[in-house]
């Protein structure tokens, strides 16, 4: 219970700030060109995977950028709302975790 209790807290800050640091940085931030290549596939064979082009296509999205979005990876738009449904999910979750964790402590 120590963990969970303490642990709860800064994860439900860290999910809800994340949407907006994501909206403070610019639409084009993941675009630059020269930069670090994250993908195993592009950075070790040079092809890009199924997957490459997903995490500038969501900030496009994130930022309603729709045809740049489209533009980086297509299926962006099963993509981005399925991790929207996540986060609220997740911020769902961490809510009534700490309310849990709130009653048993007044129980006690």
């Amino acid at each position: 219970m120590f963990k969970k209790k303490y642990f709860q807290w800064p994860w439900l800050v860290l999910l809800l700030c994340t949407p907006f640091v994501l909206w403070l940085l610019p639409a084009g931030f993941f675009d630059g060109e020269g930069g670090v290549i994250l993908c195993p596939s592009r950075l070790i064979f040079g092809i890009e995977c199924l997957g490459c082009g997903m995490t500038r296509a969501v900030q496009h999205m994130h930022h309603f950028e729709l045809a740049a979005a489209m533009h980086y990876h297509s299926a962006v738009v099963i993509a981005y709302p399925v991790l929207v449904f996540i986060w609220f999910v997740w911020v769902k979750n961490a809510i009534r975790e700490i309310k849990m964790i709130r009653e048993k402590e007044k129980a006690s």
